[in-house]
């Protein structure tokens, strides 16, 4: 195997034309080939796929594999190139007719019970990076079992398997067909959500898909349900519009101005493979995911009558414990990684699962992150209530505590970054911003957790070599005081 070949946390991912070629395109699909008709678990023949086809009361003569593609550049070419690889290793392949969130490819892969998905994207990264997702049978992001035994199988760059199928641009195979997962996808949100609520709320909403997938959901499901949709950035643009595509407070200032001047009710966005969400109040202020996520809680069980444990990151907000708290609902704290918290949904007994950098599963859908039903679940909320979002977050927290965060990163060799967590678990502080540490969490990097309930995490990225730290606190002031004591911190180790 080429060591060029990796899945981080994310799928795969390179600089197009660089680590991304047709060639390398084309080895990686050969490797799901062959993990697809060899792994003993996950592959067509396997224990863990068949079991859940007997559960589904499906079956395939054939392995089925979803293909389909976001909006990057190059990518319906790229998202071709598997198709054709696949198919000519005896696979059935049902190519997406429309761009294809992550979410909804999941979804799929779940409804037709297809052994995987292959999604050609890369999510939130830089124009220039494009990738590749594999989404097994379960719905949701490889495991690190799933992507070794991938990894391991992908051939090498000369190997003559290559030559059976072919990497020309923008040719798909006959034997390949195309397939509308999208009406589908729409079809079980309206059966899933309270439309006749929304079509009398008679809301405006703003939306921003940035130049993603979520062009061809958002305003479907609004407008056919009532919503007056004033929208952003619907075309395709391969640049982003010169921006990093992500949904926080940066990417979404068109978004803000246009809920204040049109005097709507919401902005909604997604990333471009709709995994994560960003969300606009009334008066055009970003609204921290993590605040989000407790007040969507508050939404399943109060309005929905919805029931189930709670799963959140290390670094997930504590205000999601006092909504869990009051319902009686438990909470299980896992590393940073959906992919704990998918494994924690797969189980059934998990209600909600979310990261605070802006992910959210949800029972009974899928074990995975879905930004666009996120969106959608906000906009049904405003209308169940009858309220606008700053009156709902006013009767929020008239019940629980408000919780203030701050986030920052600072890039660091690989050196700097080993030396830094050696530090920390030989020599941590006992005291931060004149504080006691009343107890140290080593889940994920060290979260100092203080006597007043306020803490601090320092932790490495596991995709770039990055520092990240985190703090949160009940007192306005006190987070940025908290990372101005970390930064200190790992500079004198540094130093």
């Amino acid at each position: 195997m080429n060591e060029e070949i990796k899945f981080s946390t994310s799928g795969f991912r390179a600089v197009t034309a660089e680590g991304l070629t047709a060639i390398n395109l084309q080895r990686l699909v050969y490797g799901i080939c062959d993990h697809i008709f060899e792994n003993n678990y996950y592959g067509f023949e396997g224990e863990g796929y068949q079991r859940s086809l007997k559960e589904k009361g499906i079956k395939h003569k054939k392995p089925l594999v979803i293909v389909g593609h976001d909006t990057r550049f190059l990518s319906s070419q790229f998202a071709k190139i598997a198709a054709n690889a696949l198919s000519a290793n005896g696979i059935t392949v049902r190519f997406a007719k429309n761009t294809l969130p992550t979410p909804v490819a999941e979804w799929a892969v779940i409804k037709h019970g297809a052994v995987g998905a292959v999604v050609i994207t890369a999510s939130e990264a830089e124009y220039y990076v494009n990738g590749l997702k594999w989404i097994p049978f379960y719905g949701s992001i490889a495991n690190n079992e799933v992507t070794a035994d991938i990894e391991k199988r992908v051939p090498g760059a000369s190997s003559n398997a290559l030559k059976m199928s072919s990497t020309e641009y923008d040719y798909l195979n006959s034997v390949v067909s195309e397939y509308n997962f999208k009406d589908e996808y729409l079809a079980h949100l309206d059966e899933n959500f309270d439309t006749k609520a929304i079509k009398k709320a008679k809301l405006k909403i703003g939306i921003d898909p940035l130049f993603g997938t979520a062009s061809n959901y958002f305003r479907a499901f609004l407008e056919k349900n009532g919503v007056q949709v004033f929208a952003l950035h619907e075309e395709c643009d391969p640049l982003f519009g010169g921006k990093t595509p992500n949904a926080g407070p940066v990417s979404l200032q068109e978004l803000s101005k246009l809920v204040v001047s049109k005097k709507l009710d919401l902005g909604i966005a997604c990333n471009p493979d709709c995994d994560k969400f960003g969300i606009i109040d009334g008066e055009g202020n970003w609204v921290s995911p993590n605040e989000i996520a407790a007040l969507l809680l508050e939404h399943l069980v109060k309005n929905r009558n919805k029931g189930g444990r709670v799963a959140r990151s290390v670094i997930t907000s504590a205000l999601i414990d006092e909504v869990a708290k009051a319902h009686n609902l438990l909470v299980r704290e896992t590393p940073v990684g959906f992919k704990y918290i998918a494994e924690l949904m797969m189980t059934g007994q998990y209600l909600m699962g979310a990261e605070e950098s802006g992910g959210i599963a949800f029972a009974e859908h899928l074990p995975d992150k879905d930004g666009l039903l996120t969106c959608f679940l906000m906009v049904e909320l405003l209308a169940v209530e009858g309220k606008n979002l700053k009156a709902l977050f006013k009767d929020f927290y008239k019940k629980y505590n408000m919780y203030y965060d701050k986030k920052v990163s600072f890039p660091k060799t690989e050196l700097e970054i080993n030396t830094i967590l050696e530090k920390l678990d030989i020599n941590p502080p006992l005291s931060i911003n004149k504080t006691s540490v009343w107890r140290i969490d080593q889940t994920d990097g060290f979260k100092f957790i203080l006597r007043d309930g306020s803490w601090l995490a320092i932790r490495a990225s596991s995709t770039e070599r990055i520092i990240r730290l985190y703090a949160e606190s009940k007192n306005e002031k006190v987070p940025a005081a908290l990372v101005a004591e970390g930064k200190k911190i790992i500079d004198s180790i540094t130093a």
